[in-house]
């Protein structure tokens, strides 16, 4: 008998995020196997080839086979969008498609309180816990009880690794419910073609007898990126430091680095260049401070290419769980921008080290964080 199964994202592909590409790794998953499947999200200003999406819109479309409920919104209240539209969509979803299986994105508080309401007793209620409530402290308090409400409500709750399981005020009261899910890189998107090849040459090639880090993320506080450029003072030249990605600390940054010629911004890089300088580097560079990032994508593909990784100690947090200190590569002191500098030198001086660490992080990837790995656990918790 076919299943339905209903996913509540805060937005969809192509809005690319963190948790939406968690819900289309689930729907991409399941796709093959005996569900039907939707999706109810708000809309968001976003594009990428045939899909062009506009966050005042209320939609339904498909993508992957799948039917996209998009609502519409206007304004946005504590990073939360809201929706006059999304209570109507939402009700009607859960009356007229009668999910089995209802898996709910959190944090999404506003959706929350209307979930709550709408929510049939006959159906597996499953929370895919991404992270605490950590920048907007205030919302977190606010919605304090109706988070333990809505864990106490639930028949599962997924967290992306056991560290956060620990960590989390929520989840260790619920540590019977958790399940360990870890997020999957996505190895086709990752495939190494003879441009990429001829790119990473060229990046060689223009690096000759350097010790290349890469790193790579939004230019926010989180991401530690500021630490890394810090570090980068103090660093010998036989280093250069490539950083991608963009954001509102892009220019601080600049300017931080501008008397350092070992530091180069790359801005928001394609796919291809991306593959380039994973493939080319010599150490991946995960500067990442804070319980915001809650597992860390970018550092499992990093560690895919068989680099070692530098990262920093965060309590509570999946970075820890990815990359395991003196095995994969190695954890800092948060912040300590010396000891940092310090783990490139040492990573840079030996590079035997780096092969045996690179090895390593490959094959944690190969056996925790692909895919193939991905559907058997997702498979296994919603039976």
């Amino acid at each position: 008998m076919t299943r339905k199964i209903l996913q509540i994202s805060k937005y969809y592909y192509p809005f690319i995020g963190g948790t939406e590409q968690v819900a289309r790794d689930i729907i991409n998953a399941l796709k093959d196997e005996d569900y039907e499947q939707k999706i109810i999200c708000f809309n968001e200003d976003a594009q990428d080839s045939e899909y062009i999406c506009h966050r005042k819109e209320t939609v339904h479309d498909h993508v992957d086979g799948v039917e996209v409920i998009r609502c519409g919104y206007s304004i946005k209240l504590f990073s939360q969008s809201i929706s006059l539209g999304y209570a109507r969509e939402l009700k009607k979803v859960m009356n007229t498609f009668q999910p089995d299986i209802v898996i709910f994105h959190y944090p999404n508080p506003f959706v929350s309180t209307l979930l709550m309401k709408y929510l049939k007793g006959n159906c597996k209620f499953v929370v895919y816990y991404h992270l605490d409530i950590v920048k907007q402290k205030y919302i977190g308090k606010l919605f304090h009880k109706q988070t333990l409400s809505l864990l106490e409500k639930a028949n599962i709750i997924i967290s992306t690794s056991p560290n956060y399981i620990e960590g989390s005020q929520y989840l260790s009261q619920f540590k019977t419910k958790c399940h360990i899910i870890p997020n999957c890189i996505d190895t086709e998107r990752l495939q190494v073609t003879p441009a990429i090849e001829k790119k990473a040459k060229q990046i060689r090639e223009n690096n000759k007898d350097k010790i290349i880090c890469f790193g790579i993320g939004r230019h926010v506080p989180y991401k530690g990126m500021t630490y890394l450029v810090q570090a980068s003072q103090l660093l010998d030249d036989r280093f250069v430091i490539y950083i991608g990605g963009k954001g509102p600390l892009t220019e601080s940054l600049m300017n931080d680095a501008k008397n350092d010629d070992k530091v180069h911004f790359l801005g928001r890089i394609d796919d291809e260049d991306l593959i380039a300088y994973l493939k080319t580097c010599d150490i991946f560079c995960f500067p990442s401070i804070t319980k915001n990032e809650a597992f860390g994508i970018a550092l499992a593909e990093g560690m895919y290419f068989g680099k070692p990784a530098v990262t920093f100690n965060i309590s509570g947090s999946g970075v820890n769980y990815v990359n395991l200190d003196r095995v994969t590569g190695i954890e800092c002191a948060n912040k300590d921008i010396e000891e940092y500098a310090e783990a490139l030198i040492k990573l840079g001086n030996d590079k035997k080290l780096r092969e045996e660490y690179g090895k390593q992080a490959r094959q944690r990837v190969e056996k925790y964080f692909l895919n193939v790995q991905f559907k058997e656990n997702i498979l296994t918790v919603i039976k």
